[in-house]
């Protein structure tokens, strides 16, 4: 049996044996994470009760707002120019860290501004926010992780998060072990980012790299600029619509309304990451057929949109009927009321799963203008969902709100704007199980 799987594997292309090894690398670190972080949130959950543990939530959310601006979407440019230059790729680096830089003391400088201006009377959230958000500072360095990714050579990333991740891991279970503060958990996060971007670094060096090469080309930065502008806009309002829940939960409702739907949010989320490893793995594969042929390129989007869909389906049917003594098991009978808000909420994940390979498709077709308007309208529908429900129903209000919101925002509106529509029919085949229907050329 595995001789016969040995032989299938070296008849395949060296293109795909390297996605299928990067894919591996990256889904098996991403699987370590989310089952050893799914057992501390469920041991920190217990510990901190539902009003300290929405309090963390809280600050997490305003926090990851402004941590996806200082990104600028600059990611997916940056692996695609390292694909179609890669004699330049000191200056594509360089010229986006100090991208990089600047957008994150702005993010910083924003996050603090606006938790000044929610809790003008609450030192104590100001306080876990300020240290929080200093991590901004530190994720510069996500220049690496695209380079690596356009590399196709995940694998440096995977064990250089990995690393930090582990030891913070260790440093919160000694904290929950000698009963530390609240603020103890705060430091934990920003030592991470730190930890993280050190590894990053002594990984790009150790594959005989120089970051000391890296250059800035202020020309390349106008350009960047450009046509990630909107990008920068657009993730506002995506992270506003994704996480403006949670912080409306917060001033609208209580503390232990936003420790109740954190938890159901943390399991529905956590599944992207499977979409989100393969997708990073065959980007490259993606961006290359649009060079080949239009049809080549849509039939790559397909077929990982069909898998997106499958997998998908697979989850959400099984934590609809079994999410509740899923929510006692890990986190206690006090979040009990936590599983009506995961059995709704893991709905609106399909659009996240699509939404990774969208970001793809955004990217190549340089169509951040329509993420801009389509991430935009989504965000004012959910503010305005979120104002309507959560009076009413609190956090399963704003998990309903959740739903619909990202429906419209990244399926309906694919529809409405022209220029996207063969995207959106793309998605409708796939959530129709496509890749059931017939099998598709994965050349």
């Amino acid at each position: 049996m595995l001789n016969k799987l040995n032989t299938k594997i070296k008849d395949l292309s060296p293109n795909i044996r390297n996605i299928i090894a990067n894919m591996g690398w990256l889904v098996g670190g991403r699987v370590l994470r989310v089952i050893i972080s799914l057992f501390i949130v469920a041991w920190m959950a217990r510990y901190l009760g539902t009003e300290g543990f929405g309090t963390l939530n809280y600050a997490i959310a305003l926090i990851s707002i402004f941590a996806n601006v200082a990104e600028m979407g600059l990611t997916h440019f940056v692996v695609r120019d390292a694909i179609h230059e890669p004699d330049r790729r000191y200056e594509i680096l360089g010229t986006a860290f100090v991208l990089r830089l600047f957008s994150g003391i702005a993010s910083f400088l924003l996050v603090i501004t606006t938790i000044f201006w929610l809790r003008p009377n609450d030192p104590s959230v100001r306080a876990i926010v300020i240290i929080m958000s200093s991590s901004l500072l530190f994720q510069n360095f996500s220049a690496i992780d695209a380079w690596f990714s356009s590399q196709v050579k995940s694998k440096h990333t995977v064990v250089a998060s990995n690393v930090s991740f582990i030891l913070m891991t260790l440093v919160r279970v000694v904290l929950l072990q000698t009963n530390a503060p609240l603020i103890a958990f705060a430091f934990t996060v920003l030592a991470e980012d730190i930890i993280g971007a050190i590894n990053l670094v002594i990984a790009y060096q150790k594959t005989g790299q120089k970051i000391q090469n890296w250059r800035v080309n202020w020309l390349r930065a106008r350009k960047l600029l450009d046509v990630s502008w909107p990008l920068i806009f657009s993730n506002l309002s995506v992270m506003i619509y994704l996480y403006v829940d949670q912080i409306m939960l917060g001033q609208l409702a209580t503390a232990k309304a936003v420790g109740i739907y954190a938890v159901a949010v943390k399991i529905s989320e956590n599944w992207g990451f499977l979409v989100l490893t393969i997708t990073r793995s065959v980007t490259p594969h993606i961006i290359e057929a649009k060079k080949i042929s239009e049809q080549l390129y849509y039939q790559r989007l397909q077929n990982i949109c069909n898998l997106s869909a499958a997998i998908f389906y697979v989850i959400a049917i099984t934590l609809t009927f079994c999410s509740q003594p899923l929510i006692v098991l890990l986190f206690g009978p006090e979040y009990a009321s936590a599983g009506i808000v995961l059995s709704i909420h893991i709905w609106s994940s399909i659009w996240m799963f699509f939404g990774n390979i969208k970001q793809i498709w955004i990217a190549t077709e340089e169509l951040a203008g329509f993420a801009l308007t389509a991430s935009f309208m989504g965000a004012i529908m959910n503010i305005g969902l979120n104002f309507w429900l959560i009076p009413i129903y609190q956090e399963v209000g704003a998990a309903i709100a959740t739903v619909i919101s990202y429906t419209f925002t990244d399926y309906v509106m694919c529809f409405i704007y022209q220029p996207a529509r063969k995207f959106g029919w793309v998605m409708t085949k796939a959530l129709a199980l496509n890749i059931f229907a017939h099998k598709s050329s994965t050349s």
